[in-house]
């Protein structure tokens, strides 16, 4: 009898327990909710969208000059007078320093002077050599010393236009290296000269972009010094030589400047653009996960969040394009899909805005 009533003590003591603390048997709550289903993952969500999507080789280099001369003297002499300064525009042929040219001046009216003296001579030979009075093998003699005179005038006259230096190219000078009253000696460089139009980079690029690059691709450059500002360009041409040392081969890139605000010498960055393609729809490479060497993304129907498998082509700007597995309607999650599993409760927490969709 005791333990009979002691089992109906603590029966009832449990009930009672239980009913105080207003739960059903089925362990929900009286609304019908389960007390144990986890709360709802917060994330953020983008929709597909639709645009031009590009594929960019990226390089980096210094700007060159495509055509850059040394001034190199031809003769000897004392400088006289220097006519340009650093950072003057000159055109092919025109005069930039003069040297003395006393000396050649003289050798030319020398040669001018005996030069005329053996052409009077073979004028007057020649009427002699008509009548029969000189003989053919003197007549010869003097028309070949004419013939060599004359030469001896025009290199006098070629030696003396060498005292004026002058630009072998269009172009800017850049560095002047003789001052007035310098003596110099033939071969010594004046001046150097460069053609600022167009300016060139050269980018060598690994032999397994060989194919994807071809001339007149467009190209992209930023320029450190320049930082606001992207200059366009183009391939000019590419070696079809792979260096075996280094496995790459070199690209031409020729840069347009109209405003001229580059120089030789700057530091560049280079985006080559080898494919192109509108209308891609592209989603925020943020929202990429890997599950086991498949590319997938989390997208929220319903409340819940479902992985999807998906395709991917071109990347650039922090962007992918999808070929496969979304149709571009779709709330992809970009933010809080790491800890994520089919199924989960989520909730959105920012939607994208009305210009994101642009």
């Amino acid at each position: 009898m005791y333990k009979q009533g002691l089992i109906v003590v603590l029966t009832l003591a449990f009930a009672s327990l239980v009913s105080g603390c207003g739960e059903k048997a089925d362990g929900k709550t009286p609304d019908g909710k389960n007390d144990k289903e986890a709360p709802a993952i917060p994330v953020e969500v983008r929709t597909p969208r639709r645009g031009e999507m590009l594929a960019v080789y990226s390089g980096t280099a210094s700007l060159e000059a495509d055509q850059e001369a040394s001034v190199v003297a031809k003769v000897g002499g004392e400088v006289r007078s220097i006519l340009v300064e650093e950072g003057r525009a000159v055109r092919a042929g025109q005069v930039l320093a003069r040297l003395d040219g006393d000396q050649l001046r003289l050798e030319a009216e020398k040669a001018n002077v005996t030069l005329a003296k053996l052409e009077r001579d073979y004028r007057r030979n020649v009427e002699l050599h008509d009548k029969g009075l000189v003989s053919p093998g003197a007549f010869e003699n003097l028309k070949y010393e004419v013939d060599a005179q004359r030469a001896a005038s025009d290199l006098a006259k070629l030696q003396l236009s060498y005292t004026e230096i002058r630009a072998p190219i269009d172009g800017v000078i850049v560095e002047r290296l003789v001052k007035v009253g310098n003596t110099i000696k033939p071969n010594d460089v004046l001046f150097r000269v460069t053609d600022l139009k167009p300016l060139i980079v050269y980018v060598h690029i690994p032999e397994r972009e060989l194919e994807r690059l071809k001339p007149d691709q467009p190209a992209a450059i930023h320029v450190d010094a320049v930082p606001q500002h992207t200059f366009e360009g183009h391939v000019a041409r590419i070696s079809p030589v792979v260096d075996p040392q280094t496995a790459t081969f070199k690209a031409t890139i020729e840069v347009d400047d109209p405003s001229e605000r580059l120089n030789p010498g700057m530091f560049a960055r280079i985006g080559i653009v080898y494919e192109r393609r509108d209308q891609a729809l592209q989603i925020p490479r943020t929202a990429i996960v890997d599950d086991q060497g498949q590319t997938t993304v989390f997208i929220v129907e319903n409340g819940k969040a479902q992985q999807r498998r998906i395709g991917v082509g071109l990347t650039n700007d922090g962007l992918v394009e999808v070929t496969d597995g979304l149709k571009g309607h779709e709330q992809v999650v970009v933010v809080g899909q790491g800890g994520l599993k089919t199924g989960n409760a989520v909730r959105v927490v920012e939607l994208e805005s009305p210009t994101a969709k642009r």
